[in-house]
């Protein structure tokens, strides 16, 4: 191994520090961003090859050029060239030794350094995992902001993008890839949306190595999984007159125009089955109101179609400086504080983090962030506190099967910093509690979150409800009291805290910190605290919370005498 392949696993080892081979990348768009590095030095390394290529062609070319002239100048009189000889004595000398000679510059290898240098960093490439992650987070986001593919694949973002110097479009086979992607979850709804759009595409002329014949192989069957008997039998039809010979579309052909004749004897004999079928529609659409209004609310407060506070409502909301009962460091230099919400109070504080912290911040998290493994948000089983524990991941069981998992649902990567690490984390510490008033010493670790492409977090509790009474039994400081929230990055489009309960949201301003009580003065867990992270459209999410525990708050905020008080 050369000295730059040696150079260049000492950086990727000191990068990647505690990765794995299956990093999941697609889950935090900070350490993306290594791997644009990663492939930065790989085109360098390529661009060196091909140069050295190129110096030996050029070589091997003169060679040629030269014994092209002088061998057909010596074979049209080889006696008479013969006859001289220095000329024979050159011939035999080529043979011998300058035709070995380029036959060695010939199989010479120059792709050493190149290969040596992608064989070290593939072992830190994005998996199948991160690709499919990525694919499903652009359907997400397709069904969160409610964007058609043409949008998607065009680049315009809820025309946001337009002015975007970095502005990227999705080829015929970008479409055909997130269609097999859809595919494979069994999601064929949006599979018939990507096969469609690769058709398109490439109606429209563009060149692709993608064959209509498979686009549409996909799109028949996608469309039959969803009950469309008709446009499958269309779709295989358009596939046959391409492929005549292809076997499976000669089978569902049949199968297809069985299946639709069965189906139209049936809607002439249906009279009597109307009412059951209505009835188990009925009961089907019921099912799913179990989930489908928070899924709702969430994704329209997440488009900013949320509920708007009444006039008299809105009257009570405030923007003041705030001393917090003239705390000594604060009454000079007071923060500027706004009230988002009324019930439950959601407060921001304005300008409370510094450029350099969130930078110290994100340096410090960035080789620790871990993809967070959390219960499921249906269930309600909460987070418990592994992450003590490890000191750097919060991690739950499933309650189905009783291990840890990842979920699927918090596209993010954290990381945990302790006040003894850095200065700054303890003097960020310090600010929570004397904005606050309450005492930190009991809270956890600030927790910092970079959110991956389409980041999201499901809606969620942050407090242990009755039904969870080990939920923070490791710590011993009782139920999560208060949130605080710091942003630490703008974000161009999605990205919002919402609180489907209620209908608040609260986009990121970097800079600021949201706050906001879980537990009533009695105890008691608010559940209008229930919220989320809203999908990442444009931008790059980096926040960083501090959980605040019951203990030590006794004489901070005494227990109110009512349940809601």
């Amino acid at each position: 191994m050369d000295i730059r392949s040696v150079c260049w696993v000492l950086l990727i080892s000191s990068v990647f520090q505690g990765c794995s081979t299956h990093n999941d990348f697609f889950t935090s768009i900070g350490q993306m961003t290594d791997l644009l590095f990663m492939e930065k030095d790989l085109v360098k390394s390529l661009k060196d090859y091909i140069k050295a290529e190129e110096k030996k062609l050029e070589q091997v070319k003169q060679w040629a050029e030269k014994l092209d002239s002088l061998t057909a100048m010596a074979t049209h009189d080889p006696e008479g060239f013969l006859s001289h000889p220095v000329n024979a004595f050159k011939l035999v000398k080529r043979l011998n030794t300058e035709w070995a000679e380029l036959e060695d510059l010939v199989l010479r290898d120059v792709s050493d350094g190149f290969i040596s240098n992608l064989t070290i960093q593939r072992q830190y490439f994005p998996s199948d995992e991160d690709q499919s992650g990525a694919g499903k987070a652009l359907l997400r986001l397709q069904d969160t902001y409610q964007l058609d593919t043409n949008t998607i694949s065009t680049g315009e973002l809820l025309g946001l993008s337009a002015d975007m110097v970095y502005k990227s479009t999705l080829s015929v086979e970008d479409c055909f890839e997130l269609g097999k992607i859809a595919y494979s979850e069994t999601d064929y709804y949006h599979t018939e949306l990507w096969m469609v759009q690769a058709l398109k595409q490439m109606d429209e002329g563009e060149e692709s190595s993608v064959e209509s014949a498979n686009v549409l192989d996909y799109l028949s069957y996608s469309v039959y999984q969803q009950g469309e008997l008709e446009k499958a039998l269309e779709y295989t039809k358009s596939l046959l007159a391409l492929d005549p010979e292809h076997q499976r579309a000669n089978g569902n052909l049949k199968y297809f125009e069985y299946q639709l004749a069965k189906q139209r004897r049936a809607e002439g004999e249906q009279s009597g089955t109307d009412e059951e079928k209505k009835h188990e529609e009925k009961r089907s659409a019921d099912r799913k109101k179990d989930y489908l209004p928070e899924r709702k609310k969430y994704e329209q407060l997440c488009r900013g179609e949320g509920i708007r506070l009444t006039p008299r409502r809105q009257s009570r909301m405030f923007c003041r400086y705030f001393d917090n009962n003239r705390h000594p460091y604060y009454i000079l230099g007071p923060v500027k504080i706004e009230d988002e919400w009324d019930r439950p109070r959601i407060t921001r504080f304005h300008d409370v983090i510094n450029e350099w912290e969130m930078e110290k911040v994100k340096e410090l998290a960035k080789p620790r962030l871990r993809r967070a493994t959390i219960s499921n948000p249906i269930t309600g089983v909460l987070e418990t506190a592994h992450y003590r524990i490890s000191k750097r991941r919060a991690t739950v069981h499933d309650p189905q099967t009783g291990e840890l998992t990842t979920a699927q649902y918090r596209v993010s990567k954290s990381a945990w910093l302790a006040a003894y690490e850095h200065p700054v984390v303890d003097r960020i510490n310090q600010r929570i509690e004397d904005l606050t008033g309450l005492d930190v010493s009991t809270a956890e670790e600030l927790q910092v979150s970079n959110y991956g492409v389409g980041g999201q977090y499901e809606p969620h509790f942050d407090f242990g409800r009755k039904d969870e009474p080990d939920a923070f039994k490791e710590l011993g400081t009782g139920n999560r009291i208060a949130t605080w929230l710091f942003y630490m990055s703008d974000v161009r489009a999605g990205g919002a805290t919402v609180f489907p309960e209620v209908g608040a949201a609260v986009k990121p301003m970097k800079g600021t910190a949201v706050f906001w009580y879980n537990l009533f003065p009695s105890g008691e867990g608010d559940y209008r605290t229930r919220h989320a992270a809203c999908p990442v459209l444009l931008g790059n999410k980096w926040v960083s919370n501090k959980w605040i525990h019951e203990r030590g708050q006794e004489f901070r905020r005494p227990c109110g005498q009512n349940q809601t008080d």
